[in-house]
């Protein structure tokens, strides 16, 4: 068994950030008990055991049926034939996803009779399937046991699911929202009560009412410091807190920062007996009322309490029925219902005894989610209702044959029953091109297999992705197991897929969808051969460009993303509703380059301080190196070049290189002290130097105030481990860019300070670079190259022959490692360099540092995930596919944004497709692309007369790309109206068309700016 922290680095890396440590040790000392192992048990099971609790018991008293081939993905047709028990048949392949945690069975009676001691071993108890006076039973059981077992109940009856929790009467939640504490600088501190306190730079705080914060580093009304205060938030700039208008409060001068402070929170929960008659239930989709979801459910859930089963498939009889008892179970609502919704009910119940795949994927992640926050205190639990419902996909039920929605004993039937025979055709004929094979695309994957997506002749799930399997994935990524390390995730998946359901055509890539593919594998062509499109990715740039590709050939797309417990899905149909990239995300607030530089005032700036000193030192600088000898030739022929007064770029910097490259083990110890030293002593030195703790600004105000932080100089000291760190490390990766071995009796103790103590380090000398301190450059500042004088050639070309003579400029020298930045494998240096650095500047600059947990996510640039939101969204996409397949309207579509951790599921109506109106009578959508068929002789004059021809509009402008193709304001452009269109776009052999930009003139001279025009796609002649 690996240890915790192998486990938590190796395996749950992802999962932690989104959960904490404090969080995964408790899930690591629980025991849940599941009961149900139908399509929503088996997702629960899988989420629980994925997240890593201690154990999980999986009980079920049924055998399997086809009928749960087409919701349980961990049966098989051998588990049906054999009739084995669910929980049994599916226990070993539970078993695969986890090896930590302990998964037994259970197939013994539960029932009312039933002595539930048992129970008692468990933290979370979990029933899925059962009877609604069983529920009520175990649910008084766990209330009273001290301390209270967690009680979760939930269940997919055809197209309805719920959730329901109760976490006992006192539940105390550490942590509501699970986000990082916000931190705010402080400009001012009013002497008044209540006392109001302002964010410095005009930065926004981020505290809402009622929060409480900490105050640290304020100077004058220092009796705020290390206390802890509930904040009025004023306006984003400013809250108040208590009274600050007394004597011991003196007045506010400098510096501060208000850190927020979780606080636990204790809730209170009800019994299910009391909430079935007075719910607390969540709004989660406007259009639709939650106290009908709870009607509707109840209403089933007593019909199969008095008859032993559900309503029978397009039974009227039973459908009348359940409408009687949701009238009675209505009237002893606290708030009843008027009117009763009667034939939306007898919908349902002609569906009932079907299960909606979509909907036990969504509400297994959501559930799962319940059952963690049980164990841990983490997040916000659901209060105490969730109902989710597709009842959209029943909007032409009453049009289809009955005889389409009766079961034909397959793995098909739970679905057939809820959407018919005719859409679940449709479904097998698919043609679907998804982009990505993680963690979202596993879950989309598995729903395929499970609807029978792509089944019938001449359909095809097609998948593609350029990455391999990590073992970090397998946390999340379920369809992987440890055996399929390092092989690539798109056929490992196919295959995964195949064994969920052997019928599924599936074709696997592993391209990745770029510009360099877009004329080969995944051509125009390609796109509009497939009948819809899904996106499985995880960053904003692949999605912009799937986007885009999806607009161009008038394709569906599906979107859908995590991000830890937050989530959503987007759904995108040609000419009916707007893109993606018709909503953009404000960009990420870039950082200055002067306080990267020299002014940082936060662990983050110190975390991209080091991130960019090692992309510098050990990437960048070698890469030029090598380019530099490849372009320029042997050591001789630079010589040559020089002596010629010729200056190849780079020059300096790779002679500099060459000269203090490293030819041992010790003498790179030596640079990596040095780099100690110049880093964290001498720069502190040089800009106290620059601006004394005393210097004023222009305006009389001190330089060193909040957010800037004055420097201390950092004395090395062998004894401290971080400062040892950040020479093994550095001095690692020059060895390892410099190709120079290193042994584990190098990288001893006694070895590293007997290096040390024969290092000759530099002593501080005051240097007379600019120091940057104007904050509005966002990044570097560009610097032009320096012209090179005669001397300075002259000096290179001797210190290039001196290293040649010293045999320093040889093949071998003239040849570098760059370093590629891979945070997950912890052999490497990589983060330990980051880390150290990052820990020392932030020491210079008396900055609380950062672990090296946190400092991996950071400079990683890694996204928190978790099985939980991947799974609920996932499931969501798939419903938003079907709506699709079925032929939706723009009302029956739902874009969603979730966020598990505090339990809010928000759906809405996707926006409409925009449009521009260019003149009366004349519009266009993102959607809309003009198309143009030249001939060989087609000439730019033809070309803007086709747009006068047919729309009455003069071209006046004509772009491809970033080249201006006709602008008429140009001098010489009106010329080339003459010109054939193959002699101005240049095409490159085998290309058929170009997209063109073009504008229009205005309506009045007085216009400002050409009138829009859609894209313009010109064909080249056959």
């Amino acid at each position: 068994m690996a240890t915790e922290e192998e486990i938590d680095d190796s395996l749950y890396s992802r999962q932690r950030y989104v959960l904490g440590d404090t969080a995964m040790k408790a899930m690591a000392h629980s025991s849940v008990f599941l009961s149900g192992l139908g399509g929503l048990g088996v997702e629960i099971a899988k989420n629980v055991a994925l997240a890593g609790v201690r154990s999980l018991v999986l009980h079920d008293i049924k055998t399997a049926a086809f009928k749960d081939l087409g919701t349980q993905f961990f049966l098989r047709e051998e588990d049906v034939t054999a009739k084995r028990n669910r929980a049994e048949a599916c226990q070993a392949r539970l078993a695969e996803l986890n090896p930590h945690v302990s998964i037994s069975s259970s197939s013994a009676s539960l029932t009312m009779e039933s002595d539930l001691s048992i129970l008692c071993q468990y933290q979370c108890v979990v029933l899925t399937e059962a009877p609604q006076s069983l529920l009520i039973k175990v649910d008084e059981f766990c209330r009273q046991q001290q301390p209270p077992i967690k009680f979760i109940a939930g269940d997919v009856i055809g197209l309805y699911s719920y959730a329901f929790c109760d976490f006992g009467p006192e539940f105390t939640i550490m942590d509501p929202t699970g986000e990082e504490s916000k931190e705010s600088f402080i400009a001012t501190i009013t002497k008044e009560n209540p006392g109001v306190v302002t964010s410095a730079d005009n930065r926004m705080h981020g505290f809402e009412s009622g929060d409480y914060v900490m105050f640290k580093e304020i100077e004058g009304m220092t009796i705020l410091n290390g206390v802890t205060q509930q904040v009025k938030v004023l306006s984003p700039y400013a809250y108040s807190i208590c009274d600050t208008s007394g004597d011991e409060y003196r007045p506010y001068k400098n510096g501060g920062i208000a850190v927020q402070v979780k606080v636990p929170k204790t809730v209170t929960f009800e019994s299910l007996a009391k909430q079935l008659v007075s719910p607390s239930t969540s709004f989660v989709d406007f259009l639709k009322d939650p106290v009908f979801s709870h009607v509707a459910i109840c209403s089933l859930q007593q019909f199969r309490e008095d008859h032993g089963r559900l309503p029978g498939v397009r039974s009227i009889e039973d459908s009348n029925i359940l409408i009687e008892i949701a009238k009675q179970l209505n009237d002893k609502l606290d708030n009843p219902l008027n009117p009763l919704d009667e034939e939306s009910l007898r919908r349902i119940s002609l569906t009932a005894e079907g299960c909606f795949a979509p909907l036990t994927a969504t509400m297994g992640g959501i559930i799962a989610q319940e059952v963690l926050k049980a164990l841990t205190g983490k997040f916000t639990p659901i209060n105490q209702w969730l109902h989710l419902d597709a009842r959209e996909v029943l909007r032409d039920i009453s049009q289809s044959p009955a005889s389409t929605f009766q079961p034909r004993n397959d793995r098909y039937d739970a679905l057939r029953i809820c959407i018919g025979e005719d859409l679940l055709q449709k479904f097998h004929s698919l043609k679907l091109f998804m982009v990505g094979c993680g963690a979202i695309g596993c879950e989309m994957l598995k729903n395929y297999a499970l609807l029978g997506i792509a089944t019938a002749d001449k359909s095809k799930i097609t998948i593609t992705d350029n990455d391999i399997i990590e073992k970090s994935n397998l946390n999340r990524q379920f369809l992987f197991r440890p055996h399929h390390i390092q092989k690539p995730k798109s056929t490992t998946a196919a295959a995964s897929t195949q064994d969920i359901n052997p019928d599924v055509k599936i074709h696997a890539h592993q391209h990745k969808v770029c510009p360099e593919t877009e004329m080969t594998v995944f051509n125009d062509e390609f796109f509009k051969a497939m009948d819809v499109v899904v996106n499985a990715l995880d960053n904003v740039a692949a999605r912009q460009y799937m986007d885009s590709r999806c607009v161009t050939n008038e394709r569906p797309l599906m979107e859908s993303g995590t991000m830890g417990a937050k989530g959503h899905v987007q759904v995108i149909v040609p000419h009916m509703t707007e893109t993606y990239g018709s909503q953009r995300d404000p960009p990420d607030e870039s950082v200055p380059y002067c306080t990267l530089k020299s002014f940082p005032s936060t662990v983050e700036h110190t975390i991209q301080w080091a991130r960019d000193k090692f992309e510098s030192s050990f990437t960048q600088k070698p890469t030029m190196f090598n380019k530099y000898w490849t372009t320029n030739g042997s050591a001789e022929e630079v010589v040559k070049k020089l002596q010629n007064s010729e200056q190849p770029e780079n020059s300096e910097a790779v002679i500099k290189l060459l000269k203090n490259r490293p030819s041992s083990w010790a003498e790179c110890i030596s640079i990596a002290r040095i780099k100690f030293e110049k880093y964290f002593n001498h720069k502190a030195k040089q800009l106290l130097s620059a601006f004394p703790l005393d210097h004023k600004m222009s305006d009389g105000t001190p330089f060193w105030q909040s957010p800037k932080r004055p420097p201390a100089p950092v004395v090395f000291d062998t004894s401290s481990e971080l400062h040892m760190l950040f020479v093994v490390s550095t001095a690692r990766l020059t060895a390892a860019f410099c190709d120079i071995p290193v042994s584990q009796h190098d990288l001893s103790t006694d070895t590293l300070l007997r290096i040390l103590s024969g290092v000759k380090v530099p002593q501080f000398q005051l240097s007379n670079k600019v120091i940057e301190t104007e904050v509005t450059s966002p990044t570097k500042p560009e610097h032009s190259e320096p012209s090179v004088t005669a001397d300075e050639i002259e000096h290179c070309q001797q210190q290039l022959a001196q290293l040649i003579a010293k045999k320093k400029a040889t093949t071998t020298h003239c040849r570098m490692i760059p370093a590629e930045f891979e945070k997950d494998d912890d052999t490497n240096g990589h983060i330990d360099f980051i880390t150290s650095a990052s820990n020392l500047r932030s020491t210079m600059y008396h900055i609380e540092p950062a672990d090296r947990f946190k400092t991996k996510r950071i400079a990683g640039r890694i996204v928190p995930a978790i099985a939980t939101t991947t799974a609920a969204v996932a499931g969501l996409a798939t419903l938003e596919l079907i709506k699709y397949i079925q032929g939706a309207t723009l009302s029956d579509y739902r874009n969603c944004f979730l966020n598990l951790g505090l339990s809010l599921i928000m759906f809405s109506e996707p926006g409409p497709a925009n449009v521009t109106t260019i003149k009366p009578g004349l519009k266009f959508t993102q959607w809309d692309m003009w198309h143009v068929h030249g001939h060989k002789g087609y000439t730019l004059q033809d070309f803007t007369q086709h747009f006068k021809e047919k729309y009455d509009m003069s071209v006046s402008l004509v772009v491809h790309g970033v080249k201006m193709i006709f602008v008429p304001m140009i001098p010489g452009h009106m010329k080339r109206l003459g010109k054939r269109m193959l002699e101005l776009l240049k095409p490159s052999d085998g290309v058929k068309y170009m997209d063109l930009t073009i504008g229009f003139e205005p309506p009045s001279e007085d216009a400002d700016e050409d009138l829009p025009a859609p894209p313009v796609r010109y064909h080249f002649a056959k």
